[in-house]
């Protein structure tokens, strides 16, 4: 009986923790390049009290065993890089990465980091930063008295100086082996994890790489729909495993007010 208890409460912290990712995705729903998580569930051990072909008679076998389960733990949780919505903001410093990369964040201490957010600014020296200010990697300065920048498909950033255009320099995107291995550093920024695979760098529309789309950002994946129904799910399945505990209690009461007749 006391195991049930336990049992329950495990599924209870489990659909604590749920909604406590739901709550994150809802939360950043309005972000740019934001990927949603989801969480992975996985049961615990069983208590064996027969296990499976067990001779029950002379030359009788059960078919099935007894297993008795100890409840549940969140495994992992997994982000989910599908696009997400191109917005068009008329804005030529703004880029979404249509397909697969990320664009390289250098960080004041040399650190490396990658992004989908392509929200890009100038600082006061003219170099590409994010909106946090941290520097593109490879580092592009635009010139003081640049009229017009246009950033094309391929990643060249190109700049008009009175009738003169030039390419200041190019955008590189980086590609991992398996993304959801990245660890997610806030600042809309992924670190590379043993996890992730070592990053790949290439042009805006090689062979396997996403291309530009400039004048646009890329919005969150999240969808509202699908995480209030992941949210109500949650709150359900909270309430059914305290409903376990409540009904465990319950029998022990009358077991142990049996016991005192």
């Amino acid at each position: 009986m006391l195991r049930a208890f336990s049992t329950a409460a495990t599924g209870m912290e489990a659909q604590q923790r749920m909604v406590d990712v739901t709550a994150n995705n809802l939360a950043n729903i309005n972000t740019n390049g934001f990927k949603r998580s989801t969480v992975d569930f996985q049961d615990l051990l069983y208590v064996k009290i027969r296990a499976s072909g067990t001779e029950v008679a002379s030359g009788i076998t059960a078919p099935a065993g007894l297993e008795i389960g100890s409840g549940v733990r969140v495994a992992s949780t997994v982000k989910v890089f599908s696009g997400g919505e191109l917005q068009n903001t008329n804005r030529r410093l703004d880029v979404a990465i249509s397909g697969e990369g990320f664009l390289q964040v250098s960080l004041p201490n040399g650190d490396k980091r990658y992004t989908r957010d392509g929200s890009l600014q100038m600082n006061a020296e003219g170099q590409l930063v994010t909106t946090t200010g941290y520097t593109i990697e490879p580092s592009i300065s635009i010139p003081t008295d640049a009229e017009a920048v246009d950033i094309a498909k391929d990643g060249g950033v190109n700049v008009t100086v009175g009738e003169t255009v030039s390419v200041v320099g190019t955008l590189e995107l980086a590609r991992f082996p398996n993304p959801p291995g990245l660890s997610s550093e806030g600042d809309n920024l992924f670190a590379e994890t043993a996890a992730s695979g070592t990053a790949t760098t290439g042009a805006p529309g090689d062979s396997g790489f996403g291309t530009l789309q400039s004048g646009f950002l890329e919005k969150s994946n999240v969808q509202m729909i699908t995480e209030l129904v992941n949210l109500i799910k949650a709150q359900r399945a909270y309430e059914t495993n305290s409903r376990a505990i409540r009904a465990a209690d319950e029998m022990l009461r009358k077991a142990i007010a049996i016991a005192r007749f």
